[in-house]
Formats: C-alpha cells, structure tokens, sequence
C-alpha cells in the first residue's frame, strides 16, 4: 500500500482553503473514489507526490506535456525568459515568432490572437464569430466541451458530465438559448437544425476528436458533411483544437483529416505547459477584431514571455522532429492502449477502447462509443474500481470515465509493458 498521509494533510487544509479543495474539480477523484495525490515534481513520464510516491503519469497536464515533465530545453527556455521579466504587458517578438509556427502548422489559420487560457480562445472565436455573420445562434455538440464560458456550458461534458451536471448553475436561460447542443457523429441532426433555424446560426463548434467524453473519433464523411453545411449555409466551421492541435499531428486534426475549417482554437501544447490559448482563421473573420474591427478582446497577460518561450521551445521542437515524434506516438500509444484492452477481454471485462493517434480512452462497455449517449453506457463505478487500482500499482490514469488519456515521447516501451501488467493485476482484483 501507498503512503498517503502528506498528501491527506495537505488536501485536508486545502479543503479548508479552496471549493473542495481544488482548483479544477476533477482534480477532487470524487468520480473514482479515493484522496487525490498531491504532486510536488515531475519529470519524464513521471511524477512524485508529497509522500515520495512515484506514479507513470497517462494525463500529462491534461493533454500539454507531449515532450514530458521538465523538458530540459522548455525549462530553459523559460528560465532565460524569466531572467528577461514575467511580464511586459506589450508586445515583444516572440509573439509573431510563435504565430508564424502556429500558421505554418496550420495554414487555415492566416492571422491570430493569443490569450492565457482554451476557454478565453473559444469565448473570443465564438464572438468573432457571430460578428462576422451578423448572426446568433451557435451548434455545439453534446459531450464537446469548449471552456466553462456561458453559452458554451450546455451539455458540454468532460468534468460536467462527471460530475452529472446537465450545464452549471449560473448561465441564464436567456444566454442558453442561443446554443443548440446536438448529438455527435449524426449530419442529420445538423440538418434539421439549419433548416428550422434558417439564416440564424453563426457556426458550428466542435472538438474535431473528442477528449472530453472520453476519445470519440469523427465517423466516416463527417466533418466533411459539417464543413459542406457550412458552406451551404453561410455559417462558420470552428474546429477547437485546444486538445488535439500538435497532438494527432503537427497540424492537429485538420492536418490529419484534410479538413479546413474557418476559424481554429488551441491550448495546451501550443503554450508548452503554460497558461496559452490561440484563436484565428481567415484574415477577413479575424480582422473583425479590435483594433482592426468592432469586435474586443483583450488579455493583459495575452502573449506572456514566458509562455511564448515555453511555446517557442515545445512547437519548434515537434516541428523539427515531426515524423519521428509522431511515428513513434502512435507505435507506443497502440501498444498500451490495445495491450490492456486485450488483458480486459482475457479477464472477462467489457471495455471498449477508442483511440486517434495520441489520445484514448477505455469505457467500461460493451456498447460501440461514438457520441455522449453511448458513452454514458459506461460502468462509471467499474472504471473508479479499476483506476483506484491502478493508481495503487502507480500507473495514474485521467480521474474520470470522461476524459481522454495521453501518452507522449517520454514513454517507453517499459513503462507499456509495466501499464499492462498492472492492468492485468487490477482486472484480477475488480
């Protein structure tokens, strides 16, 4: 067994201090059981927790740390940044450095603004957005979760669903309405959303891979049918990236499908671990901004030097060693994620296992996952058991049956085989 007592005396005080004790909920493990570790370093594919703990660590920050934990040139990158001051609230070179890579990753987007977080990129593109159509209401679909901003919080999955939230407490029907949350993976729907609000809608939203269900992959001719939608209606394809971009590849999923959308949000990745969010497409949309246009949004640590840095560091590095990095992230992902699939169907357990590139997810059912409905099929409280579990072998997994996990270059083949084994273990045992 695990010592915990640092970290029970620690979340114990921050239960005193914080809304149950966190600053992002599913950080509490209220859906898989158990007192959540608290981590004082990483590095590689590892952490350590406050009682010495060491954990193989399948979350990476939530999807950021593709290069792993202190990667030596981002952390000198950063410190040679911080050295130079950790803010400036004006403009530096960095920013058009780091834009310049971004365009090149993704030439759907020509022109960009930074802010410091996803939810502000997807807040400020949906502005853009209807600004530029004269339009208000927007598509969004149920599981895709864009931020926790008002109008986006409807059926939006991830923490919402763990917690079995339907949107949040707070966000005025008045502002809901204008969202029309509908099922994934079914043009359909879509259709007849268009045809009954015809001339109204600005743009569809969607996470092009979903992570924040669990990982549902588009089906065949999908995005290709929301993106025929679009054009035939006037309206704007905004694909959030925040999860996928410079995850399934260098230019995220519009690169791997062949899909190009007219606006683009991003995150994780692009900030290199630091608080960085990207929003931009086609220079006529984001022209609408300030102080170009009537549209504004405004950051004061928008473009942070640190974060540029760390940004800097992480997307030029994946940009000089793209194929290796990307063939050696599928190989290893495809091993773990299928190697403790097959240990579930030698234990007798239903899982599904969905994967795209770098991102998968296990559902504790025997039902194919492709939207939020099927996903809720899922046995939360197997997949809690079987978490806990790994988690005591310190394989530390995504606390929720909801959210995707992460592989990234620091994996070995090692730490695969010593996932699977461990699988095998906690099959064994729930």
């Amino acid at each position: 067994m695990r010592n915990t007592e640092r970290s029970a005396a620690l979340h114990a005080r921050a239960q005193r201090l914080l809304p149950g004790g966190v600053d992002s909920p599913v950080r509490a493990f209220l859906a898989v059981g158990g007192a959540p570790p608290f981590v004082e370093r990483g590095e590689g594919a590892y952490l350590w927790d406050a009682d010495g703990n060491r954990y193989l660590d399948y979350f990476g920050s939530w999807g950021p740390m593709i290069l792993g934990h202190a990667f030596p040139p981002v952390v000198e990158a950063i410190q040679r940044a911080a050295e130079r001051s950790t803010s400036f609230g004006a403009s530096t070179a960095a920013e058009a450095e780091l834009a310049a890579l971004v365009v090149e990753a993704c030439p759907s987007i020509e022109m960009l603004r930074f802010t410091s977080s996803g939810t502000e990129a997807t807040m400020s593109a949906i502005r853009v957005a209807r600004a530029f159509t004269g339009r208000k209401y927007i598509v969004k679909f149920e599981g895709c979760y864009h931020g926790h901003s008002d109008g986006l919080l409807v059926k939006a999955g991830s923490g919402v669903a763990t917690f079995g939230i339907p949107g949040s407490a707070g966000v005025p029907e008045e502002i809901a309405h204008f969202t029309l949350a509908l099922p994934y993976n079914d043009l359909a729907a879509v259709e007849e959303a268009f045809s009954a609000h015809r001339d109204a809608i600005a743009a569809i939203i969607l996470e092009p891979v979903v992570g924040n269900m669990g990982c549902v992959a588009p089906a065949a001719g999908y995005l290709e049918g929301l993106r025929s939608i679009c054009n035939r209606h006037g309206a704007l394809l905004i694909f959030d990236e925040v999860m996928t971009g410079f995850r399934l590849a260098f230019g995220g999923a519009q690169e791997r499908y062949g899909i190009v959308p007219d606006m683009t949000t991003l995150g994780k990745i692009v900030g290199g671990g630091l608080p960085c969010g990207v929003f931009g497409g086609r220079a006529d949309i984001m022209r609408m901004l300030a102080p170009l246009g009537p549209v504004y949004q405004a950051g004061t640590l928008s473009g942070n030097p640190l974060a540029m840095a760390a940004g800097l560091a992480t997307v030029g590095y994946l940009r000089e060693n793209r194929e290796a990095i990307y063939a050696r992230l599928e190989t290893v992902t495809a091993a773990v994620a299928d190697g403790v699939a097959a240990e579930a169907e030698r234990a007798g357990v239903a899982i599904t296992m969905n994967r795209v590139g770098s991102m998968w997810t296990w559902f504790f059912t025997e039902t194919p996952v492709t939207d939020f409905s099927t996903a809720l099929t899922s046995d939360t409280a197997a997949f809690g058991r079987f978490h806990r579990a790994m988690l005591e072998s310190g394989v530390w997994l995504p606390p929720s049956q909801y959210e995707a996990a992460f592989l990234g270059i620091m994996h070995t083949d090692e730490d695969v085989q010593a996932t699977v084994e461990a699988a095998r273990s906690a099959f064994a045992r729930t």
